[in-house]
């Protein structure tokens, strides 16, 4: 067994993870959990004010990346959408602009003939060219800066730079700001990085959180991530959406605000787990949809076969918080 993974599993043992199910996990992509089903009531209104798309961690240019697309082209025969976020590695390996030809304009092209507009966050393969530059000033990424706010109808999106150092304090002084001025119904944040969500990443970062000192390491810094949820819980924010993850992960609601990864556009698939507060995770190639309505928030996950494998609701009026 290769050190780092000994290491891992030893880790992860020491504080009570099943490392049964994590090994579970490494042998089947394919995995499901649900142990909190919500049983969503219908929409009161007959059609969606609103309809979008979200996926992450897409630019790989492959196969994958391409059924994923071709999906989301099939789904808006049926489902008219008009946006599409792109939460995070949008070009891999290093956001080279490039291959934007290859991992964004040929894999979406009909979507982009359609009328259909992006809108992009940086995630951690993107800043490694000229810090993600150049994809803030590409056209079809939609990016008015490192992070920027858009409104469409009742929904305002706040789309942030999540990534380690990354003018920190001002992006937060900034979204604090925006947030407060936002007479919204709905308020959606975007970032690369994972709040709560249950795969291998966000488990190495509670490790290194809880374990760090035993080992005689230093404790991570504070990242932009860790400083969202008191603002999200002040502001109303109803949806956090995040990639780099390479998995689907619907939260229920903690504190008011329902966290989803969908890092399922195209990058290799990793395992992924389930927390106290998971309604819903699966390991499997698709999007993320979102319709909105006058008085609550659908989200669907859809597999590259069109079919639904999850469905949630967040409504306006937030359900009790969760203690996380």
């Amino acid at each position: 067994m290769p050190l780092k993974r000994r290491k891992f599993l030893t880790l992860a043992s020491l504080t009570g993870l099943s490392v049964g199910a994590l090994h579970r996990q490494t042998l089947s992509q394919t995995l499901s959990f649900q142990d909190h089903p919500d049983s969503p009531t219908e929409p009161t209104d007959a059609k969606p004010l609103l309809r979008w798309i979200a996926v992450g961690d897409v630019g790989t240019g492959e196969q994958s990346q391409y059924k994923v697309a071709q999906a989301m082209g099939r789904y808006r025969q049926t489902h008219p959408f008009d946006s599409v976020l792109l939460v995070g590695d949008n070009i891999y390996a290093g956001g080279e602009i490039d291959k934007i030809k290859q991992v964004f304009e040929e894999p979406y092209q009909d979507l982009l003939r359609q009328g259909v507009k992006f809108y992009a966050v940086l995630g951690n393969h993107d800043i490694l060219s000229n810090q993600g530059e150049d994809q803030i000033r590409y056209a079809g990424f939609n990016m008015q800066g490192r992070y920027y706010t858009f409104s469409q109808g009742s929904v305002q999106f706040f789309a942030l730079d999540t990534n380690s150092g990354h003018h920190q304090t001002e992006q937060l002084a900034w979204l604090e700001a925006a947030l407060a001025e936002s007479q919204a119904d709905w308020k959606i944040v975007l970032g690369h990085h994972p709040i709560y969500a249950s795969g291998l990443h966000s488990i190495r970062k509670h490790l290194l959180v809880q374990l760090g000192p035993l080992l005689g390491q230093h404790q991570p810094r504070t990242s932009l991530t860790d400083q969202l949820p008191p603002l999200f819980d002040k502001y109303n924010v109803q949806l956090y959406i995040n990639g780099h993850e390479h998995h689907y992960e619907r939260t229920l609601p903690i504190a008011g605000t329902t966290y989803l990864t969908c890092g399922i556009g195209g990058a290799q698939l990793r395992p992924t787990g389930k927390s106290s507060w998971t309604a819903f995770s699966s390991s499997q190639f698709g999007f993320a949809v979102g319709e909105v309505f006058s008085d609550q928030l659908v989200i669907k996950g859809i597999g590259v076969n069109g079919q639904p494998f999850d469905r949630g609701v967040v409504r306006r009026q937030t359900a009790a918080p969760v203690k996380a």
